[in-house]
């Protein structure tokens, strides 16, 4: 099973805690779960958390959109690095 790996920085855990349930249900439909979420213990600022997804390109394709998106609205926003596992 494909897996996606994000690492976030300058974001507290609970906020992304929190982002990631109330998109839960979106991310969901695009066939993307929710497994794991870490603080990193050697940089308090920074969280990495785990997706299992049923399609890689499918959901590279969505991330490259979403982030696309995000971008054009404001060109400094903190998004995630993504690592795509297979």
């Amino acid at each position: 099973m494909p897996h996606l790996l994000a690492k976030l920085k300058n974001v507290p855990l609970l906020s992304i805690k929190e982002v990631l349930e109330n998109d839960k249900e979106f991310h969901a439909s695009k066939g993307m779960f929710l497994k794991q979420l870490w603080q990193n213990a050697d940089n308090e600022n920074e969280v990495v958390f785990l997706f299992e997804v049923n399609d890689l390109q499918q959901t590279k394709q969505l991330i490259t959109q979403l982030h696309s998106e995000t971008l054009a609205q404001n060109p400094d926003a903190n998004l995630p690095d993504m690592t795509y596992l297979q």
